[in-house]
């Protein structure tokens, strides 16, 4: 009995531009506008690629993911305070906790708008793809779309492979404490997910660019870069894919090592983080930025098979 419903995006400013992505229960669009409303109150272009510019990110992202783990699910089962979430007081209260001389210790979500809801239990798998197309009129389309594990349920119909994304939700209704989670199942009930396909606006509400990628919760930290990386440091849309992938969750930083300078990975380190060492990531970036003069500029992962072609 499944259909699909129609939203209207969800969007947010960031500095003087516009980001937008999905609604719930995609947690990309809130988890995103999160970092971002975090990093608002850092002067982020100063610190730029730097020790102390990844710490700001990776302590932002520590924190988004803890209330999207908490707070989000389908929208249509459970309150999901997204205005609370993302309400720039909040925000700024959480970049309060974020200190450039310590990582913080055991993470935990906040209480927007009051809200207490348990402990999430949600696993995470990959299994998903990700593209952007502005075509000749000006249309502009950035989808992620996901089967979940390879090959999804291992069971195709008329030429498609059937999603297992029932894996999306929480295998566990309560917590340790009994508080029902938010992405517990239910019948009809749509599984949270990670995907945060992205138009950015610039400040005349024109489109600058769009990015977005696969990749499971992480996701959430490959999109947000590349925003930090184009608004922020002047990046061009290749130079912010390619961006050592930093993902901050649940206590440990993975991240990038052939990418990122080892000084910033043991600075990292020395600031009490608990760094988790990577050859590469399976991000699939792709961004599509609108310059000037009118003409765009593609870039795409070099991670997987992605390409940027014009029309």
């Amino acid at each position: 009995n499944y259909q699909a419903q129609k939203e209207p995006a969800l969007c947010g400013p960031y500095r003087d531009y516009t980001i937008c992505g999905a609604q719930p229960p995609s947690s990309g669009g809130i988890a995103v506008l999160s970092i971002l409303g975090q990093l608002e109150n850092f002067d982020m272009t100063a610190l730029g690629n730097s020790l102390q510019g990844w710490q700001a990110f990776a302590e932002s992202s520590f924190q988004a993911y803890a209330d999207r783990d908490q707070y989000v699910a389908d929208d249509n089962f459970v309150t999901v305070p997204v205005s609370a979430m993302l309400d720039k007081g909040y925000l700024k209260s959480r970049a309060g906790l974020i200190s450039s001389k310590s990582a913080m210790k055991d993470v935990k979500a906040g209480t927007p708008d009051g809200m207490i809801m348990g402990d999430d239990a949600t696993p995470d798998s990959p299994g998903t793809s990700h593209f952007t197309i502005i075509d000749p009129s000006g249309l502009t389309v950035s989808m992620t779309t996901t089967v979940e594990s390879v090959f999804g349920s291992q069971r195709m119909v008329e030429g498609f492979m059937l999603n297992n994304q029932l894996t999306d939700f929480s295998f566990r209704t309560h917590d340790a404490a009994g508080r029902p989670i938010a992405n517990a199942p239910e019948p009809g009930k749509r599984p949270r997910s990670s995907m945060s396909p992205t138009i950015v606006f610039d400040p005349a509400g024109e489109l600058l660019f769009t990015t977005g990628s696969p990749g499971g919760s992480s996701i959430i930290a490959y999109t947000a870069k590349t925003i930090v990386g184009i608004l922020d440091w002047g990046l061009t849309p290749q130079e912010a894919i390619d961006l050592p992938n930093v993902i901050a969750r649940n206590g440990s930083i993975r991240l990038e090592e052939n990418r990122l300078d080892e000084d910033i990975i043991t600075g990292l380190e020395g600031l009490g983080h608990k760094v988790i060492r990577s050859k590469g990531e399976i991000s699939g970036l792709h961004i599509i930025y609108r310059n000037p003069d009118g003409s765009l500029t593609g870039g795409a992962d070099p991670r997987r098979e992605g390409t940027a072609r014009p029309l």
